[in-house]
C-alpha cells in the first residue's frame, strides 16, 4: 500500500470543474502581461491533506484534504454562476486513480466581496470543500 498524495486529488477537482465548463486556475491568477480576467473563472487553492491510519497496523492510506474553490466574476451574478458551477460539478464523486472518493462535502464560505485592488474590479466568493479517500 502506498501513502496517499495530494496532486491526483487536486487534479480531479480540476478536471471536474473544466468539465463543467469552467475556467480554472490553480494557485492564483497568470500574472503575465497583458493577461486580462475572463468573465467568470475559479482559482483553487488546495492544503496539502492529511494522509492518516486506516487501523492499528500503522499504514496511512486514507486521506483527507481542504480545497477551496475562489469563484470570481464580473459581478455578483456571475459570480455566484460559477459558485453554482462549482457545486454541481463537485456534487458526483471525484476520479482518483487507486481511490475511491467520497462526494466532497460542501463546506460554505462568506458572502461574496468585491475586489478594488484590480480595474476593472472583480467580485469573488472562496467556498470551502474536504475531499476524502480510501484505497479501492
Amino acid at each position: 500500500m502506498t501513502t496517499p498524495t495530494v496532486l491526483p486529488h487536486v487534479d480531479a477537482v480540476q478536471a471536474a470543474l473544466a468539465g463543467a465548463g469552467l475556467t480554472v486556475y490553480l494557485g492564483g491568477t497568470p500574472t503575465s502581461a497583458g493577461w486580462s480576467p475572463p468573465g467568470q473563472f475559479a482559482v483553487l487553492y488546495p492544503d496539502p491533506g492529511t494522509a492518516s491510519r486506516a487501523s492499528l497496523a500503522g499504514e496511512r492510506t486514507d486521506f483527507s484534504h481542504m480545497m477551496q474553490v475562489t469563484c470570481v466574476g464580473a459581478t455578483v451574478e456571475r459570480t455566484l454562476w460559477v459558485a453554482d458551477k462549482v457545486r454541481q460539478a463537485l456534487a458526483g464523486p471525484l476520479t482518483v486513480a487507486g481511490r475511491r472518493t467520497w462526494l466532497p462535502q460542501d463546506l460554505g464560505g462568506p458572502p461574496v466581496q468585491r475586489d478594488d485592488d484590480v480595474t476593472p474590479p472583480l467580485f469573488f466568493v472562496p467556498v470551502q470543500y474536504l475531499i476524502q479517500s480510501i484505497p479501492s
